[in-house]
């Protein structure tokens, strides 16, 4: 059966999400020792990723947590310096990988349908669609706002299925987290494809339909 969707995982296969994370926790970082935080760099940057482990990777008041654990106490001129520059370089820097917009508009162009099932929430997702400059290319987006459940759960899947109007069979899902994306669009009956470049191009056995190292590799899949 011909391939009429594609639907994608938003964090690390359409944007670099941990690199442009680090890149942002870095920056944080350093405009805070130059307001006044007496730690070593790398101390205060492992402890905002224990809080992200803690509380999740899109936990909004990590830097609130981050002063009560260091400080004992909210220091504002500390916690405002790092906010601002965290903000400061996720717009600057929050750019697709290469080749995903030319080849999301080939595909658009060709007729077949784009989804995005991600598991952020509908704010932060579509902030980031919106940055991207993609939004007017996807027909469907589910975000973990949407039906309250995350991947592999299949009501995300069943949610973009239905908006989509199309059988699992007709649909290829690509994503780079193996139990998250993979096993749970292969348990709905989707095509999978692994991107092997948002895993850091390592190598494993991933169990999916198709792998790819580029995203324009899916022309050869899609055809």
């Amino acid at each position: 059966m011909p391939i009429k969707a594609v639907l994608f995982d938003l964090d690390n296969t359409l944007i670099d999400f941990m690199k442009l994370k680090r890149m942002c926790v870095e920056n944080a970082v350093d405009a805070m020792i130059d307001s006044g935080l007496e730690m070593k760099k790398e101390e205060a940057i492992k402890t905002l990723f224990n809080i992200y482990s803690d509380q999740g990777i899109e936990y909004q008041e990590v830097f609130q947590e981050f002063s009560r654990r260091v400080l004992g106490r909210e220091d504002y001129r500390i916690m405002a310096a790092g906010i601002n520059s965290y903000r400061k370089t996720k717009i600057s820097y929050l750019k697709p990988y290469p080749h995903v917009v030319s080849t999301l508009t080939e595909l658009a162009k060709k007729g077949i349908k784009l989804a995005i099932v991600t598991d952020a929430e509908k704010m932060q997702a579509w902030l980031r669609i919106s940055a991207l400059e993609i939004g007017h290319l996807l027909d469907v987006v589910i975000t973990s706002s949407d039906t309250g459940k995350k991947k592999p759960n299949l009501e995300p899947f069943k949610k973009a299925l239905e908006e989509l109007d199309m059988k699992a069979e007709e649909c290829l899902f690509i994503g780079d987290h193996l139990e998250r994306d993979i096993e749970g669009a292969k348990k709905i009956g989707m095509k999978t494809c692994f991107a092997r470049y948002g895993y850091n191009g390592r190598s494993i056995k991933s169990n999916a339909d198709h792998e790819i190292d580029d995203i324009n590799e899916l022309f050869d899949i899609v055809r």
